[in-house]
């Protein structure tokens, strides 16, 4: 009986040191992961947080910190961080003409196996390849965005208008009308100042005026036709008095400040204005804001230009399994769905939902827009350095300082110490 009762203690005891043991080795460690993501366009920083938030209490054993910084700010603080390959980030934001730089710099995972049918079969075709390198992927598309043209439908109507221009000349036309009539001292406002933001408008200019910028095999297009045309056109609203000039120092906050002030009627901005500008608690405007697709050139060749940008796994993540759920929830059609209104969804049905937070009207410009969207020259690995040359070029010619075609020779010249 004695010997009995020890065979059951025994048997006792393993079966208690193995559930003790498996459950040890079950239960998930606690990891922080670090992320850096933009404070400007697209989602808010409270929307974000908000995010970030159901992330750690799905899941417990995970802390994620969030570093913000401006846009301008972003692609440097991110080199400066991976460059060594000892650096803090997880996850990081990636504007859509980084990932040939960033992945033959070594810096983010290729992540083309953890890819899924369902991504593959779900999400728009066009935003998945933004971060394609090859036949390699380099992250999951977040943020979809491109240029829209916002009106004040107001200010339109007193000037006898009924509809947004459909051309770049008949917004001129309607410009000059509203300044005639004082109802606007200038009419047009830009993102023009020495940073990105006048590469994205002028590249739209650029493709609606049949232009390009640099051709697939690196060679220079944009010191000839269209792209000539888009840089004189943009020259000529400064000087017909249409463009607040304050746009060469302005970025996209602040053309939607300007905007939702109610001292300009056009703007051309990204996604996340139209919900800002009709909110009576951020715009003076409210309710007086309308979407269009952004003009043509000519009638018939209206191109919008793509401003996507999307989520990385860092190269040197000690993390790369939870900071992937990170991405995968980030960018997952349900999280999307919540904050349409800072940036639609990169999942093809979800802008057919019926659960969709965000203006209808919003959803069907997308749609419009989005049948002909041309990005910025990704494709080359010095892009970063030849944008800020371009910048410069640009504003040479917009302050008068030199003429379109002599500001974009010496453009061409400069192309051979960015590409070195």
């Amino acid at each position: 009986m004695v010997k009995r009762s020890l065979a059951v203690l025994v048997v006792m005891a393993v079966v208690l040191s193995i559930a003790l043991t498996s459950g040890c080795a079950k239960k998930p460690q606690p990891v922080t992961l670090q992320m850096i993501t933009m404070k400007q366009a697209a989602y808010s920083d409270a929307h974000i947080s908000e995010m970030v938030k159901k992330f750690n209490e799905a899941n417990p054993n995970i802390t994620v910190q969030v570093t913000f910084v401006p846009y301008e700010s972003l692609h440097d603080k991110i080199v400066t961080d991976l460059a060594s390959g000892q650096g803090q980030y997880d996850v990081v934001l990636v504007d859509e003409i980084w990932p040939a730089e960033f992945a033959a710099s070594n810096m983010v995972q290729d992540i083309t196996a953890r890819i899924t049918p369902e991504m593959k079969a779900g999400v728009n075709p066009a935003l998945l390849d933004i971060l394609r390198v090859g036949d390699k992927y380099y992250g999951i598309p977040w943020i979809l965005d491109t240029k829209f043209l916002f009106y004040n439908k107001n200010m339109l109507a007193k000037a006898g208008y009924t509809a947004a221009p459909k051309t770049w000349d008949e917004l001129v036309t309607m410009a000059k009308t509203l300044k005639a009539k004082k109802i606007c001292d200038f009419p047009i406002v830009w993102s023009w100042a020495q940073a990105e933001a006048i590469m994205c408008d002028y590249a739209q200019l650029v493709y609606s005026y049949g232009g390009d910028i640099i051709a697939p095999d690196g060679t220079a297009k944009f010191n000839q036709g269209g792209a000539l045309d888009a840089l004189k056109f943009m020259i000529k609203t400064l000087k017909d008095g249409v463009t607040n000039p304050n746009s060469l120092t302005y970025l996209e906050e602040d053309v939607r400040q300007v905007f939702s002030e109610g001292k300009a009627a056009f703007c051309l901005n990204w996604t996340y204005v139209y919900a800002l500008a009709n909110d009576p608690a951020s715009s003076k405007v409210a309710g007086q804001v309308a979407i269009a697709p952004t003009p043509a050139g000519k009638p018939g060749t209206a191109v919008g230009v793509s401003g996507s940008m999307g989520l990385s796994l860092a190269k040197s993540t000690k993390h790369p399994e939870e900071a992937w759920k990170l991405i995968v929830f980030l960018t997952s059609e349900a999280n999307q769905k919540l904050y349409a209104s800072d940036s639609l969804p990169i999942w093809k049905a979800a802008l057919d939902a019926p659960d969709l937070n965000a203006p209808k009207e919003l959803a069907a410009t997308l749609r419009v827009q989005y049948q002909a969207v041309k990005g910025r020259p990704q494709f080359v690995i010095w892009y970063n350095a030849f944008s800020t040359k371009a910048q410069v070029a640009l504003q040479q010619a917009l302050l008068g300082k030199a003429t379109p075609e002599a500001a974009m020779s010496q453009l061409v010249k400069d192309m051979d110490s960015v590409k070195k």
